[in-house]
């Protein structure tokens, strides 16, 4: 798919549903809930926008969790590929991914496949929420999709580990932590075994970049909101953190909203920080 022609950041309800008989868009579902693994996979078995697969958190976009990662590790290459070419995934393929609401988790998706070179994939802004309030149906049909072999062009730079945190604050690069206030300062823990925050990071808060129905905010109201809290004139030099790989993703959605892409994530986030006691803890806001 010509990239003028493809969905890069955002698409809206309308947009999509006159995309749904579309055999070139893939529509992939992925509501998750921390406190209750299954429920996003069976809220999609209720009910899903038309032809959606389900894209489960754990299951399809996280790696096996080990001593010294995180809750969410990325999935090594190979496998995700697999996936993707399960999906059928091919260079013109159209990716739209949505979640209940905020887009924490569909920013997941698009990330990752950024990240292995698919640039056409969107999230739907507001979710599920939106296409119900736009007044669309759902359907609980499990769509069939013919599988291909997904072609990965990872982009290495896109991603950093414990230890390029480290050297990017060495280098006065700003590491952005997208969790809740209280969890930064360290005051309130409900995930890891230890509260706090990366030395040197700076707090904005991933419910910033969203008004109050979940949508994100315009373009130029993200550029200034992250300028004036990271201090960043551009994205580069940016790398975003929050407890697991996940909510960060909705971060470097915004900064590319904002018009101010080349930010990095931290895949292992806070939750891998912590497994080494080694590593400094602040607390504090």
């Amino acid at each position: 798919m010509p990239e003028s022609l493809s969905y890069q950041t955002l698409i809206s309800a309308v947009e999509l549903a006159g995309k749904l008989a579309d055999p070139e868009w893939l529509i992939a579902d992925c509501r998750f809930e921390l406190a209750e693994r299954d429920a996003g996979a069976r809220a999609w078995r209720i009910g899903h926008i038309p032809g959606a697969i389900h894209a489960d958190l754990e299951r399809d976009l996280s790696g096996p969790v080990t001593p010294t990662t995180g809750r969410h590790p990325l999935p090594p290459v190979d496998d995700f590929i697999a996936t993707l070419s399960r999906w059928g995934v091919n260079p013109r393929t159209q990716v739209v991914a949505y979640d209940a609401g905020n887009g924490m988790f569909a920013a997941r998706l698009w990330w990752m496949l950024r990240y292995l070179g698919h640039d056409a994939v969107a999230v739907l802004d507001g979710g599920l929420a939106t296409w119900h309030a736009a007044g669309h149906a759902v359907s609980n049909a499990v769509a069939t999709r013919r599988p291909c072999r997904f072609i990965a062009q990872p982009r290495p730079g896109m991603v950093c580990d414990a230890t390029g945190v480290t050297a990017a604050l060495a280098r006065d690069e700003v590491l952005v932590d997208l969790r809740a206030a209280e969890r930064f300062a360290g005051t309130v823990e409900p995930l890891d075994a230890v509260a706090g925050h990366v030395p040197g990071a700076v707090n904005l808060p991933f419910q910033l970049n969203l008004d109050e129905h979940g949508r994100f905010r315009p373009g130029a109201e993200l550029a200034q909101l992250w300028r004036t809290r990271t201090g960043a004139a551009s994205g580069a030099g940016l790398v975003c953190m929050c407890g697991s790989g996940v909510t960060a993703c909705l971060g470097l959605l915004a900064l590319e909203i904002a018009g101010l892409p080349g930010g990095r994530l931290y895949a292992g986030s806070w939750s891998e920080w912590i497994r080494d006691p080694a590593r400094p803890v602040a607390r504090g806001g």
